[in-house]
């Protein structure tokens, strides 16, 4: 699946999810959550693979551990496997 450039007019909704902030740009075509203080776990992990995004963004620092971060594609292969993934 190819990243491209997003239309400014597509609708962003923001929800919660684990008590972490997460952006939805076109309803489900794209999640990102930029949390930088290290809260992404792998319970918030499997919520957001629950939703089957086509495609997911994270921010390097925003996980809870090394091991998090690590497993991260394995939770979304098991629950969302055509979700591309990106950390920035």
């Amino acid at each position: 699946m190819s990243w491209r450039v997003w239309d400014l007019s597509l609708p962003i909704t923001r929800e919660t999810i684990a008590g972490k902030s997460v952006l939805f740009v076109d309803e489900n075509a794209l999640a990102a959550c930029f949390d930088n203080e290290g809260g992404i776990t792998k319970d918030f992990v499997k919520q957001l693979a629950a939703r089957q995004p086509l495609r997911v963004v994270f921010r390097d620092a925003g996980f809870a551990n090394d091991s998090v971060k690590i497993n991260v594609e394995q939770i979304f292969k098991l629950l969302s496997p055509s979700t591309d993934i990106k950390t920035l």
